[in-house]
């Protein structure tokens, strides 16, 4: 397997595979990197479909990407995928997936044509005050000390970052600023996360530094993800013969060690509670999904809290089963073994009637109910005990929803401390207090909030005792390759799995663990794209510096004199270059 960049080899068709005809697949889990992993078995391995089995512990497929209706409950969506232009993997796949929504049109056709014609940008980035604008203003507010930080965490190799935090990088003077605020909500970091994690970060979307402040850089899909995203990739396997088992837990992958060579032998699994095996050879590829975010799961409801889970579930049983035969298998419990530390709580919000919209409007000033974007993203509450964010996309979020509906999503970072309207902790609050204590933060009146939160909302809490569990601190080695040294035919894939520059808790990484998979197991001779190198465009770091500085002149930042001196006799010779003219453009001199 190779990296490619442009356009060369993008649209090229690989060469069959040698022998793909005597292979077969074993997929375990339906998420996202799987149903990719299927896909790119078929359209770049050239496998047929009825060689290629998925086990999936649940009822349906999707993984992270939810979105379903409760006849008992109602709408839920556990949480939002925000994807970017330069998800190159994501789009190389969907531009393969036919469109449910539009005749001779793939989703990345329906896609694009949305977001040109509705693009994304939120007019209300962050309330205080009860619904009042933060003021934010756009602005980082990022002190020269704090600036000088995320540089020198920037230049910083990353085997130097193993188990290091990010508050173990980072002062105070920059979690005091509006770019921590845009920074934790949008992507959900806590101070005692991943350093290393927080590094590829900044380089993976440095180009994107100027739509921090307005979400601008992000794109969404016309309806929840799961019906946006996940039945055209079902349709699509399913017309391709593709075998799915639903209600199969795959406890075991015994794997063969000898000569420096790994082969998984055997696939223990579970199905309808009746234990089976599956004898494999070197021809049975299996991709594993190890680890999720969203295992154990539960749900509450108007009038009852999630109660927290916090058994490992399958796909964590699963890899601690794999770690313990091999080291470099990885070690699941830097991951899952906090619960404290993982644990999240979000809920979904269905308005009933005609009296909440009118707060929702008045923050995000659009007409919720137009079909276009509504809040552009998360509005985040800057006063909030619990660190609430609260989001409301393109409207009906789902097929089904009701014309007069609006459905959105609310979460919040610090789930373990009282609210500032209910006095409860948010974990602890059912569907009708959290819904209060937004409403709260949005301006409602007092007097108005528990009759609007218990009949003109339905809320359905959710508690994820994992979803934190990509950003734990780690060292490297502790999340095993995608294809391990040595293996034969054996892959980990999804957000769990090693891949050099790119971020996890992404689309876009999903799809490239499994590409990537696909690509070292079959031998496809295509290149995997590389993962955007804005961090090494000289004009992307020119105009981000820039934009993190407010608009502020090099030489207006505080240092010492001869340092300033210096600068200025470098500026001024710089003059009549094309240095001068870079500087120039990005609006630093």
């Amino acid at each position: 397997m190779y990296y490619s960049n442009g356009n060369y080899e993008a649209f090229a068709r690989p060469v069959k595979p040698e022998n793909v005809e005597l292979k077969s697949a074993y997929l375990i889990g339906a998420g996202l990197a799987s149903m990719a992993a299927a896909v790119f078995l078929i359209r770049d391995g050239q496998m047929k479909g009825d060689k290629i089995t998925i086990f999936e512990e649940l009822k349906l497929p999707g993984g992270s990407l939810d979105g379903i209706f409760q006849p008992q409950e109602g709408f839920i969506i556990r949480g939002g995928r925000e994807m970017e232009n330069h998800f190159e993997c994501l789009w190389d796949l969907f531009r393969s997936i036919p469109s449910l929504e539009i005749k001779d049109a793939s989703v990345l056709d329906e896609f694009y044509w949305l977001n040109k014609k509705d693009p994304n940008y939120s007019l209300m980035r962050a309330t205080m005050k009860q619904g009042q604008s933060a003021r934010t203003d756009g602005k980082f507010t990022l002190s020269d000390k704090a600036t000088e930080e995320i540089i020198q965490l920037f230049l910083t190799a990353e085997d130097q970052l193993n188990d290091k935090r990010i508050n173990e990088v980072f002062t105070q003077e920059f979690f005091d600023s509006n770019f921590w605020l845009y920074w934790r909500t949008m992507f959900a970091f806590e101070e005692w996360h991943s350093a290393m994690e927080m590094r590829r970060y900044i380089m993976r979307f440095i180009h994107h530094i100027g739509g921090l402040p307005d979400l601008s850089a992000l794109k969404f899909t016309k309806y929840n993800q799961y019906e946006s995203l996940v039945l055209p990739l079902i349709s699509f396997l399913k017309s391709n013969g593709v075998n799915i088992i639903y209600d199969a837990q795959v406890k075991n992958v015994e794997v063969q060690t000898s000569n420096n060579r790994k082969i998984a032998r055997k696939i223990i699994y579970e199905e309808g509670g009746t234990k089976k095996e599956i004898a494999l050879t070197e021809n049975d590829l299996v991709f594993v999904t190890n680890g999720s975010i969203t295992e154990c799961s539960t749900y509450g409801d108007q009038h009852n809290a999630a109660i927290l889970d916090d058994s490992p579930g399958g796909s964590w049983n699963l890899w601690m089963n794999l770690a313990k035969q091999d080291k470099a298998f990885g070690n699941p419990m830097k991951f899952c073994g906090n619960i404290q530390q993982t644990n999240f709580v979000s809920a979904t919000v269905t308005t009933l009637d005609d009296k909440i919209p009118p707060y929702i409007e008045k923050i995000c000033q659009r007409d919720p109910f137009a079909g276009k974007v509504v809040t552009g993203g998360i509005v985040s509450v800057k006063d909030s005990s619990w660190l609430l964010s609260w989001t409301f996309n393109r409207q009906p979020h789902f097929k089904s929803q009701g014309k007069n509906q609006l459905v959105g999503w609310i979460y919040g970072l610090f789930s373990d401390k009282p609210g500032d309207f209910i006095k409860k902790t948010m974990k602890e609050c059912n569907g009708i207090e959290i819904a209060a204590e937004w409403l709260y933060h949005m301006g409602v009146p007092p007097a108005d909030i528990n009759e609007l939160a218990t009949n003109s909302a339905n809320t359905i809490p959710c508690m994820m005792p994992y979803v934190m569990s990509y950003f734990m601190p780690r060292a490297l080695g502790d999340r095993p390759q995608v294809v391990p040294e040595g293996a034969v035919n054996l892959a980990f894939i999804g957000n769990f799995a090693e891949t050099e520059r790119d971020t996890v808790f992404t689309t876009e990484y999903s799809v490239r663990t499994a590409m990537e998979a696909v690509y070292q197991l079959l031998n496809v001779d295509r290149g995997v794209p590389e993962v955007f190198a804005s961090a090494f465009d000289i004009r992307t770091l020119l105009s981000s510096s820039a934009r993190l500085m407010d608009g502020k002149k090099i030489l207006d930042i505080k240092v010492p004199l001869l340092v300033k001196y210096i600068e200025k006799k470098t500026i001024d010779k710089s003059k009549g270059t094309m240095v001068y003219e870079m500087l120039k453009d990005a609006g630093l001199i």
